[in-house]
Order: C-alpha cells, then sequence, then structure tokens
C-alpha cells in the first residue's frame, strides 16, 4: 500500500495524523461556531460584503436632471443608446477627417487625444518624408504612413475606436 505524499510543511518521514491533499473535503477536527454578532452566511457559504467602519454604504447616483435620461457627470454628452456606455466629447466625423487629410501627422490621433499613437504616425510620416526628400529611401515608409492613415481613418469612421480615455466617439 502507498503512503501519500508529503505536504511542504512536512518534508519528510509519512504523512501527519488527518492530513488530506487539497481539494478532499473538510478536514477531520471540531468544528466551531462562529463568534457572536459574525452575519449568517449566505446560500454561497460567505457573509454579504459589509462596508467599511464609519463610512455609509455606497448609493447609486440619482441626481440626474429630471428629463434627461443618462446624462450626469460620469457622462455629460449623453450615453450610447444602444450600449449605455458614456460617449466622448470628440466627433467621430472631426477626427475621422483629419485623419484621413493629415493622418501621416497622427491629427486625427491627436485630436482624440490617443497620443502614443499620435507619436508613433507623427515619427513615421516624418522620417518617410524626410528620406523621401533627400534619397528615395523612404518611399515604402511614406507610403506605409498612408495607408495606415486611411485604414485608421476607416476605422474611426465605422466607430471602432475609442478617445484616449477609453469612451465611444460621438
Amino acid at each position: 500500500m502507498s503512503t501519500p505524499p508529503n505536504p511542504p510543511e512536512y518534508p519528510y518521514g509519512p504523512a501527519p495524523e488527518g492530513w488530506q491533499p487539497y481539494g478532499y473535503g473538510p478536514q477531520p477536527g471540531p468544528q466551531f461556531p462562529p463568534p457572536s454578532g459574525y452575519p449568517p452566511p449566505q446560500a454561497s457559504g460567505y457573509p454579504p460584503p459589509q462596508p467599511y467602519p464609519g463610512y455609509p454604504p455606497p448609493q447609486p447616483y440619482s441626481g440626474y436632471p429630471p428629463g434627461y435620461p443618462g446624462y450626469g457627470p460620469q457622462a455629460p454628452f449623453g450615453t450610447d443608446p444602444a450600449t449605455g456606455v458614456p460617449l466622448s466629447d470628440k466627433s467621430a466625423t472631426t477626427a475621422g477627417l483629419l485623419q484621413l487629410f493629415l493622418g501621416s501627422f497622427g491629427a486625427g490621433r491627436f485630436y482624440m487625444e490617443s497620443t502614443q499613437i499620435a507619436i508613433a504616425q507623427l515619427c513615421v510620416g516624418l522620417f518617410g518624408i524626410f528620406f523621401t526628400v533627400f534619397c528615395l529611401f523612404g518611399l515604402p515608409v511614406l507610403l506605409g504612413s498612408i495607408v495606415w492613415a486611411v485604414v485608421d481613418a476607416i476605422m474611426i469612421f465605422t466607430g471602432s475606436v475609442n478617445d484616449g480615455a477609453g469612451r465611444k466617439l460621438r
């Protein structure tokens, strides 16, 4: 008959009395009642979450102006009617047109406050223009930045790009 493997606390010798591998049910031993004042367990076996002592429990925001559902401090420009996600203060049409015509310089992305992508587009566009003017070496890079700008403009027009804060463009 083989013996079970030793737990990490007991590296040598046989396993201690009553030891079971993880996941094999409750350990034998005395069962203690919960302390007094402890809330009764729920169906999941865990007590309900309690607020921090001295702080009131959180309440849902209900200060929206009457007649304007979906407006409030979290959504000053409204919410998307399909998903309920707050909308950005930036226009998708403006961002798309800037990206279509000045996308090699990252203009649409700067407008949307996606500065990391905008700086990357600006660097690639300036590299392509500089090396195309002086040695024609940058022509593939310049064409690549133009294709990137057009594809990015199409993605902005279709609504699959969010602004720098992660909100959907309006």
